[in-house]
């Protein structure tokens, strides 16, 4: 159950002239129990200064009970349901939460849209369950975007997908990460994301490391360069 309804968020613009205006957005969706604070010190490790300005916009998930945590709410983009620890299978998906939040995330591509920014110009970015909306949300906008960025996720509804993806984004550039030893999603239910991407004919950027479920310096690098290109003038 949701307990919040209204989403807060935080914003800031990278570059020199933090007044001067973006030429890129950059959604960035936080993982299960921390908030738009998280993520917040990206902008200090990103060097996106080859493409110019660019807004990042930090929103905060609902707070809402979750099956896996019995202390009270946290905040979360959707209920987590346990998953079998070997194949990373799900018994059931919390569909509702995961519909609803995707149309929050769509909500926060239109809010660009109306003040003026392409939602060419715009990349989803998200850690864990903000990877999960940032895919779920990003294969269903109807309006093609800059880019995905999947760190520490998987694919949510995989049978849907391929009835429910936009043909705005059915090219769409993923960048996907994933650590080798990660405990919480399973590197087995990631890379079964990515071939199930791949067979549909998506352009995965697939990227592993030796770390659990967090992010590490190379995987900042990689990013960084993969952006830098995605974004650069003759992108964008």
């Amino acid at each position: 159950m949701i307990q919040r309804q209204t989403i807060q968020l935080r914003e800031t613009v990278s570059g020199h002239d933090p007044s001067a205006s973006p030429v890129a957005t950059l959604i960035v969706l936080h993982g299960l129990g921390t908030d738009s604070r998280d993520f917040a010190p990206l902008v200090r490790e990103l060097d996106l200064s080859a493409a110019g300005p660019v807004r990042f916009v930090f929103p905060d998930a609902p707070l809402r009970n979750v099956s896996i945590h019995a202390e009270g709410p946290l905040r979360a983009w959707y209920d987590p349901r346990p998953v079998a620890a070997r194949s990373g299978a799900l018994s059931t998906q919390d569909e509702e939460g995961l519909r609803a939040s995707c149309a929050v995330v769509q909500a926060l591509i239109d809010r660009e849209a109306a003040r003026g920014m392409p939602p060419g110009h715009v990349v989803l970015l998200g850690f864990s369950q903000g990877a999960v909306m940032a895919l779920m949300a990003g294969l269903r906008a109807p309006q093609r975007l800059a880019g995905l960025v999947v760190l520490s996720g998987y694919l949510p509804l995989q049978g849907a997908t391929e009835a429910e993806a936009s043909v705005a984004n059915r090219d769409v550039p993923i960048f996907m990460a994933h650590g080798r030893e990660d405990g919480v999603v399973v590197p087995a239910r990631a890379e079964g994301s990515r071939t199930m991407l791949q067979s549909l004919g998506y352009d995965v950027a697939w990227h592993d490391y030796a770390m659990g479920h967090e992010v590490c310096p190379e995987e900042i690098q990689d990013l960084n360069g993969w952006l830098s290109v995605l974004l650069s003038p003759w992108h964008v």
